[in-house]
């Protein structure tokens, strides 16, 4: 079924210290995820949700997952619900998310994840713990460890279940659903319900409510999409000169090494950028992620994996430089924008040699994208960017001389002679080869 919005929380059947809790934070008026499937998760029915990233499915699972737990008291190691998400970001998330309405309810919640120290989330469990937020590796070696039994489970949440899935975690997540009582409550969200996610769908679900909240490409109304055609010797020029627009931006890149060379791009160009992968310990993450939130840094540069999860209010701009490998991936990273109903924009760079390649995965995500050709420099990309030139790149040496193993142009050789452009091309032909050699 569609969901349909609802004018207020009261009707929905929630206990009145947590309305009292949401209104007080500000939260008023459900999403429609919200309003679609809390009576019937209230009522322990099982719940099919597709819905996107930004559409309010954290409170929707959340809510009815506390009320239901609210009043019993875990035994030591034994949670009686449980949260099981793709990473640790998104376990941290959906944690900080639910605290607030947990403590209203004395409802002990705890995170588990890897990076972390395992420790402490032993001693958190052995204290007694109702609801456990989790990431599949981490709490299957919980389990091993006998630190966790999932005997007493009765309600089990599995958010971003396609994701989980295209992270290979099947394996653990089946492992862990084995161990929890067959009969309990579960709900499943995923923005796609095909392949391994529709399998769980009929191995593990009773009777579920199907919920969707946005059409299948999981585009909406207040997001657009450009792709921006480059050369190649221009395109981390470009990427740069958005990067340096007012305003908070996300750029995906494909590996770590690239995220790590751009990010250093960008900072000796005088671009606050910030560099998040796997590579990084679960301390620098969380650290890098709340300075992007809180604004110290205003380019986030990333992988695929390590951003599931950000939630960045007001955060109105994605860039991949690289393009993503599909359709999936291209959606969820535009997730990361035009969150509950807000505006934003995805754009995606593209060398002539990836048209073909992003024009089938544009079409598999149901996406028609505004196709422009740009340079950098070019008032069209300002326009539809707000790029500007970098705070390194406006003296007399310029900020781009630094920067041609990236493939920017050479400072001053922009114009002149023949031989002068001449040169710069040769510089930017190098360039973009060193690039490519070393991703």
């Amino acid at each position: 079924m569609n969901a349909k919005p609802t004018a207020s929380f009261d009707a929905l059947g929630l206990p009145p210290v947590l309305v009292e809790t949401m209104t007080g934070l500000g939260v008023t008026e459900p999403f429609p995820i919200q309003a679609a499937t809390l009576p019937d998760a209230l009522a322990g029915r099982d719940i099919l949700g597709r819905a996107r990233t930004g559409s309010g499915k954290t409170l929707a699972f959340g809510l009815a997952l506390l009320a239901r737990t609210a009043g019993r008291r875990a035994e030591s190691k034994r949670p009686l619900a449980l949260v099981l998400v793709s990473t640790r970001e998104l376990a941290q998330q959906v944690s900080e998310a639910l605290t607030p309405y947990a403590r209203a309810l004395d409802v002990r919640l705890t995170t588990v994840v890897g990076g972390l120290s395992i420790n402490r989330q032993t001693q958190a469990l052995r204290d007694g713990a109702e609801v456990v937020v989790a990431t599949p590796g981490r709490l299957t070696d919980l389990v091993a460890r006998r630190d966790c039994h999932l005997n007493h489970v009765r309600i089990t949440v599995l958010d971003e279940a396609d994701q989980m899935c295209d992270m290979g975690f099947l394996p653990q997540v089946s492992g862990i659903l084995d161990q929890v009582p067959s009969d309990g409550q579960r709900l499943l969200f995923s923005a796609t319900l095909d392949g391994d996610v529709d399998q769980l769908v009929r191995d593990r679900l009773h009777d579920p409510v199907p919920v969707s909240v946005d059409p299948v490409s999981a585009s909406v109304s207040t997001m657009e999409h450009h792709v921006l055609t480059v050369h190649p010797a221009d395109k981390y020029a470009t990427a740069t000169e958005i990067a340096a627009r007012d305003g908070r931006v996300l750029m995906f890149l494909d590996t770590k090494a690239g995220v790590d060379r751009f990010t250093r791009q960008l900072r000796a160009a005088g671009v606050s950028a910030a560099a998040l992968h796997s590579g990084k310990s679960q301390p620098q993450r969380t650290h890098t992620l709340a300075r992007f939130v809180e604004g110290g840094v205003t380019v986030l540069v990333a992988t695929n994996v390590a951003a599931r999860g950000i939630h960045v209010d007001d955060l109105d701009l994605v860039v991949n430089v690289d393009p993503p490998a599909d359709a999936k991936d291209y959606l969820h990273r535009g997730g990361r924008t035009a969150r509950a109903g807000r505006a934003g924009s995805v754009v995606t760079l593209v060398t002539p040699d990836q048209r073909r390649e992003v024009n089938r995965m544009m079409s598999e995500a149901g996406i028609r994208p505004t196709v422009t050709p740009v340079r950098s420099g070019e008032q069209k990309l300002t326009d539809l960017t707000g790029a500007k030139r970098p705070p390194a790149g406006q003296g007399k040496e310029g900020g781009n001389a630094r920067f041609r193993g990236m493939g920017t142009r050479p400072g001053g050789a922009a114009k002149g002679s023949r031989k002068a452009v001449e040169a710069r091309k040769a510089a930017e032909a190098r360039a973009a080869a060193r690039v490519r050699r070393g991703r």
